[in-house]
């Protein structure tokens, strides 16, 4: 049974200040939680239903996790979604770093939407690009939107937040940078002289910052063909994704 004092640790989870000072975060529903039995990520605490509990016992014991038992109304009164029959876990964050070994990358200016951001890590995810690197003022990778979006993504694709100017500028030479703009080439036209390299994504509403124009070395842009004034930053990754993947594969 959930005491108070667990209790009011989960909900000081809910706010950005505890988890950085804390170093823990939230992650609630059957699947992530499922998958994140099955990573290497450091679970803290685990509450869960009877029926979850007796569903990954073998999980649970080869991870030597005591789950605290609770009513699914007890786990969504306390954690972020509106219901929650299965379990919730307070997991240790990772340390953020950059992988060197990884071929594509995905860099984030300025993405505030959380739920922009969980879908992102989902398009890289599907893809195989196994690196975000985000500006600063990108929204940080363990709100709980951002976690519930990803669907269990945020466990395979790694995320840095720092300053892309500083980023770029440490990247070979030779790396290219498509930048998506509304006046690049079209991506459908585009021929990728590497296996790799940068995509560099705006928010919807303000587009690349201009500080970042000078290290692109591709601008590209996603035809239109109807009369919409621009996309969803996520539909735009994951039509410059399957473009780029299909053209350097």
């Amino acid at each position: 049974m959930l005491s108070k004092n667990q209790a009011k640790n989960i909900r000081a989870l809910h706010r950005k200040k505890e988890r950085r000072e804390q170093g823990l975060f939230l992650v609630e529903g059957e699947k992530i939680v499922a998958e994140l039995l099955a990573s290497n990520w450091r679970i803290e605490a685990l509450y869960a239903t009877s029926e979850f509990i007796d569903a990954y016992q073998t999980q649970l014991i080869a991870k030597n996790i005591d789950a605290v038992p609770c009513r699914a109304q007890t786990l969504a009164s306390v954690g972020t979604l509106s219901s929650n029959n299965a379990a919730l876990a307070v997991v240790q964050q990772a340390p953020a770093h950059i992988k060197t070994d990884a071929s594509w990358v995905l860099a984030l200016d300025n993405i505030n939407d959380p739920g922009n951001l969980g879908s992102l890590l989902r398009i890289a995810d599907w893809y195989g690009i196994q690196q975000l690197v985000c500006s600063p003022n990108t929204v940080e990778l363990y709100n709980p939107k951002v976690i519930n979006a990803s669907k269990g993504s945020f466990l395979r694709v790694a995320v840095q937040q720092q300053a892309l100017p500083e980023y770029f500028a440490s990247l070979p030479a030779d790396k290219p940078i498509y930048g998506a703009y509304l006046d690049g080439e079209s991506i459908h036209r585009i021929s990728p002289s590497k296996t790799s390299g940068v995509v560099l994504l705006g928010s919807e509403a303000h587009g690349i910052s201009p500080e970042l124009a000078a290290f692109v070395t591709h601008k590209i842009t996603i035809p239109a063909f109807g009369a919409a004034e621009s996309l969803n930053v996520g539909v735009a990754a994951a039509v410059i994704c399957d473009n780029l993947r299909r053209l350097t594969s």
